[in-house]
């Protein structure tokens, strides 16, 4: 396809023409691309699930492929998005994805989920992070999306202790930033004697509160989507939610973004059943149980430093195995098909209760 010239400007009209030539190719194209992915449908044989379709590793490897190919002027972000939908869409017509998120609609978990595998992707809202990881590991969703860490509030426990003892694996992950809004039903400050929402972004806004709404009651809610549905039937309310639940619930944005952090970013993580193949830029999470002697931290840690393997994340909590008995988290870059990281995992076996490998997934992306 052609650039536009550079040498006269084109008049109205003959932009437009172009543009209409321009979007019948890419339908043309978008469907033959919709009939190869049958055609791979086909090859695979008769398959029992739209789970046994979706290959992770290979989606990102594609989108890596549109970041690398990217000359502009739209950014990454925004052709990743473009081509996310493709893929879901064409992903679909064997069957949609299910995918387990904490609901209900409206949330920043939903957004993560739409982020990850796109509208055509069927989102099943839970009443809890518990309940995604039940759903997941008894085959009714396909995959689940659960938030993990906040740039600002760091690591949410609920999400690694679960991890303790179910067998869910780890299989991607997302970063969503996250803009939150003062919502209310009559969209005036003033009017704002109570604001609900999830105690993370509660933490999250507390400056700002704290000097525009210094009175106000502040109630700890499951969700932004739940404090926006309360909100809604309250006209003294309002809630901390995202854009997606004001449209969602008919609130008015009476302020935004009123996050404290400029950064504000949260990490959700993608769960399921299996670990999958490599896709050439990728994460391994290990979940670690130390035996109670000197130096055990270290003699698990020494190593990946031996054979120059990168720890992203380190964190600790409290087993459930016995009083102060901890286990570890530990996020390396890297898949744990890499001979390095098999023969670490080797090493670490005399100094360790006990070593899973939670999951091998794909770096994500913008």
């Amino acid at each position: 396809m052609s650039k536009p010239t550079t040498d006269k400007q084109a008049t109205l009209a003959e932009a437009r023409v172009r543009i209409d030539s321009i979007d019948h190719q890419l339908q043309q194209l978008i469907s033959e691309r919709a009939r190869w992915a049958q055609q791979v449908g086909r090859a695979k044989g008769p398959l029992k699930a739209a789970v046994e379709y979706y290959r992770p590793e290979r989606e990102a490897q594609v989108l890596r492929g549109v970041i690398d190919r990217n000359d502009g002027p739209l950014p990454d972000g925004e052709l990743v998005r473009l081509f996310r939908e493709i893929m879901s869409s064409c992903l679909s017509q064997q069957q949609p994805l299910k995918i387990g998120f904490l609901g209900p609609e409206g949330t920043f978990s939903e957004q993560a989920v739409r982020k990850q595998f796109g509208h055509a992707a069927y989102g099943l809202p839970l009443g809890s992070i518990e309940e995604v990881f039940q759903e997941v590991t008894s085959g009714n969703a396909d995959f689940g999306v659960v938030p993990v860490e906040n740039s600002g509030q760091g690591m949410i426990q609920v999400t690694l202790d679960m991890f303790l003892a179910s067998k869910a694996t780890i299989c991607g992950e997302v970063e969503l930033r996250v803009h939150q809004n003062l919502l209310s039903l009559g969209g005036k400050l003033a009017d704002v004697q109570r604001v609900y929402s999830h105690p993370q972004s509660l933490q999250q806004c507390q400056a700002w509160l704290r000097i525009n709404l210094p009175k106000a009651e502040r109630i700890a809610v499951s969700s932004n989507a739940e404090a926006a549905r309360m909100a809604r039937g309250d006209e003294a309310a309002a809630a901390i939610a995202g854009e997606t639940a004001a449209r969602v619930y008919g609130l008015k944005t009476i302020a935004g973004p009123i996050e404290d952090r400029a950064d504000n970013t949260t990490r959700f993580l993608v769960i399921g059943r299996g670990i999958f193949p490599p896709s050439g830029n990728d994460r391994t999470s290990l979940l670690v149980s130390v035996r109670d002697k000197p130096g055990a931290l270290y003699d698990i840690l020494r190593p990946l430093a031996e054979r120059g393997i990168s720890m992203n994340r380190i964190e600790s909590r409290p087993s459930h195995t016995g009083k102060w008995q901890y286990a570890f988290f530990i996020d390396i870059s890297g898949h744990v098909e890499d001979e390095g990281i098999q023969e670490a995992l080797k090493d670490m076996e005399p100094a360790a209760a006990d070593v899973r490998v939670l999951g091998a997934y794909p770096v994500a992306l913008p």
